[in-house]
């Protein structure tokens, strides 16, 4: 712990001079700064033993905490964030909506530190790493209310949420950067530790094995929601695309059936008569062709026989497109609840759907650069992240693979080839 030494000068005052070791350990190097008065010297040992004996952040030897500049065009980051939002023009209405409720609810939480310890309002300008891994770790830590147990003053965020803000905020900056005149010359979102995924992906996930989905489906007594469920696991596609295919989508007819994935489903804007609305699918890879099997070109025939080019493809006994909630309540939970029942150990959401065919195709060796292109998928890291430690349960039998290739005799195994 840093201490204080009164050294008597020669012209009989005193100066207050705080000593410590650099770090706390026993063999660090020795530190000291000298004060003129002992209150200052009591607050800075204080500062010094709060940064756990090392220099307080900010402060220059023989001078203090150096105040920082304002800077010539700085802006209140909300200010600049809410313009940055409202002028986007490749996002569609209810998208732009999200990003606005995420800086009023959430990015307007982030300010700045500075030298001295103040908490100031966050600017284009003064906002550094330090501020950004502070925001981080209060949304993942969330505000507990002390007055009433088990309530929250500002609810805990999932890693998902705190990334996808994260994000937001880095095109805000980065805009400050590319912005002219220039207000940033470097972005102080790169280099955020944020919090990992994985641990809550493996949790929220659940992939079926054949019979388990067999369980499932064998549970649907409408045909019309069967089909949605076979689609579904046999596609991978999302349920915003499913329920948004329409016959026009569909080449039945060639050598090679195809059906495209060209729209889906998507939240209205607020204040809109309908809830949802048809629009392009979730990014620019996700608009992508699907090669089809022989059964699913004959259940598609089937469905599709007589229907006008804009029908939807699959749709309810009155003709209707599927609405999730609809699905979700009356076809899929009863059948999941009544296969749970019956001894089934797994409680899967209509998504897991769509996991589940990854899973089968990778237990089919389906390279995972496909995998990606057949979810659409807008980088292989994506796929990677949330899939790659499905590869884990090939190792037994690619070890097996390898025994069986060094039981074999040498000389009978291999052959070298040699050039001439």
């Amino acid at each position: 712990m840093a201490s204080i030494v009164e050294r008597p000068k020669a012209d009989g005052s005193i100066t207050y001079q705080v000593r410590w070791r650099d770090g706390g350990g026993r063999t660090s190097k020795v530190e000291t700064e000298n004060f003129d008065n002992p209150e200052s010297a009591d607050q800075f040992r204080d500062l010094v033993n709060a940064h756990k004996q090392h220099w307080p952040h900010g402060w220059v030897r023989g001078q203090g905490f150096v105040e920082e500049e304002a800077i010539p065009g700085d802006q209140p980051l909300m200010d600049f964030a809410h313009r940055y939002v409202s002028r986007l023009t490749n996002v569609e209405d209810r998208t732009q909506e999200d990003y606005e409720r995420d800086l009023r609810l959430h990015i307007s939480r982030l300010v700045h530190t500075t030298l001295t310890g103040l908490v100031v309002p966050a600017t284009v300008c003064n906002v550094v790493a330090d501020d950004i891994q502070d925001w981080v770790r209060l949304q993942k830590k969330g505000i507990e209310d002390p007055e009433r147990p088990g309530e929250w003053l500002y609810r805990k965020a999932d890693p998902k949420s705190i990334r996808n803000r994260h994000g937001l905020l880095y095109c805000v900056f980065q805009a400050a950067i590319d912005t002219d005149p220039q207000l940033r010359t470097k972005n102080p979102c790169k280099g955020t530790d944020l919090p990992r995924m994985d641990n809550e992906t493996e949790e929220e996930m659940c992939f079926l094995e054949r019979a388990e989905f067999d369980r499932i489906r064998a549970e649907i007594r409408d045909p019309d929601a069967v089909d949605m469920v076979d689609w579904l696991v046999t596609s991978g596609t999302r349920w915003g695309e499913a329920s948004a295919l329409q016959v026009r989508d569909l080449n039945l007819h060639s050598e090679r059936p195809t059906a495209s994935i060209v729209r889906a489903w998507k939240k209205a804007p607020k204040g809109s008569q309908r809830a949802y609305l048809l629009g392009p699918p979730k990014t620019k890879k996700a608009r992508r062709i699907l090669r089809l099997s022989p059964a699913q070109v004959e259940m598609l025939r089937r469905r599709t026989a007589g229907l006008p080019v804009d029908a939807f493809v699959f749709q309810t006994s009155q003709g209707n497109a599927w609405h999730h909630a609809n699905f979700y309540n009356r076809k899929w939970q009863p059948a999941v609840k009544a296969a749970v029942a019956k001894g089934l150990p797994k409680a899967p959401r209509i998504h897991d759907l769509r996991h589940t065919h990854v899973a089968w195709l990778i237990a089919a060796r389906v390279p995972l650069p496909k995998i990606q292109s057949r979810l659409g998928h807008e980088s292989i890291s994506t796929t990677v992240d949330r899939y790659g430690h499905l590869l884990e349960g090939l190792d037994d039998e690619l070890s097996d693979v390898v025994e069986a290739m060094l039981s074999v005799p040498l000389q009978q195994g291999l052959r070298v080839v040699r050039e001439a």
